[in-house]
C-alpha cells in the first residue's frame, strides 16, 4: 500500500474529503494540462516572446507543486504543507493573469488545476486545523 494514503487514511478529516484514490485520477488529469501549458510559457520565454516576470509565477508554481508531497507525507508538517498549497495557489493566480495578455488560452486552461488547488487549499487547511 502507499505510504501516502496510508498516512491521509490516518488524518482526521472534514466530511467533504474525498477518498485518497481520487487524488490519483484528478493529478492523472491536471499534469498532462499543466505539462503542455508551462511547457509552451516556457518556451514563449526561451524564444524571447515573453519577459522572465512573466514566466516566474509558473515556476514558483512548479516548485511549490513538486514539494508538497514530500513536506505532506515525508515531514508529516501539515502546517507548511498548508502554506505550500497556498503559495501554489497564489502562484497560479499571478501566472494566469500575467500570462493572459499573451496567450489567453494559456489562461482558460488553467481552470480546472485553479479549482482543484482552491479545493485542495481549503481541504488542507481544514486538515491542519483538525490535526494540530
Amino acid at each position: 500500500m502507499n505510504t501516502n494514503y496510508s498516512l491521509y487514511t490516518q488524518y482526521k478529516k472534514p466530511f467533504f474529503a474525498p477518498p485518497g484514490w481520487l487524488f490519483g485520477v484528478v493529478w492523472s488529469i491536471l499534469y498532462p494540462i499543466i505539462f503542455i501549458s508551462f511547457g509552451y510559457v516556457f518556451y514563449l520565454f526561451f524564444k524571447k516572446k515573453i519577459p522572465f516576470i512573466v514566466v516566474l509565477p509558473f515556476i514558483i508554481n512548479l516548485i511549490t507543486n513538486l514539494v508538497f508531497t514530500p513536506i505532506q507525507f515525508g515531514l508529516k508538517n501539515n502546517l507548511l504543507a498548508a502554506i505550500d498549497i497556498g503559495v501554489v495557489v497564489i502562484s497560479l493566480v499571478w501566472g494566469m493573469i500575467s500570462i493572459y495578455k499573451y496567450l489567453p488560452i494559456i489562461t482558460w486552461v488553467q481552470v480546472p488545476y485553479l479549482l482543484w488547488g482552491l479545493f485542495a487549499t481549503i481541504l488542507q487547511f481544514t486538515v491542519t486545523w483538525l490535526n494540530r
